[in-house]
């Protein structure tokens, strides 16, 4: 049970770097090389970065629970 929590704990940790380093910061940033920095008239771009904060927000939520049971589990199985 241990080990699940915390293959997906490292699974999480990784998406959210993934999920942060894709958003669109002050200076473009690393969503700029792929493609991230085309501005269109047409205003998809403001869907996709509120899809991606959606998306940010659950794989965050989910990394804070998988931390908190890890947690729980290591302090009642010693």
């Amino acid at each position: 049970m241990i080990m699940g929590f915390s293959i997906a704990l490292v699974v999480f940790s990784l998406l959210m770097m993934l999920l942060v380093l894709m958003h669109k910061g002050k200076g473009g940033g690393l969503s700029d090389m792929f493609g991230g920095g085309m501005q269109s008239s047409v205003g998809g771009s403001s869907v996709a970065e509120r899809n991606l904060d959606r998306i940010t927000v659950v794989v965050g939520l989910a990394w804070f629970a998988t931390i908190v049971v890890l947690g729980l589990l290591l302090k009642f199985n010693s």
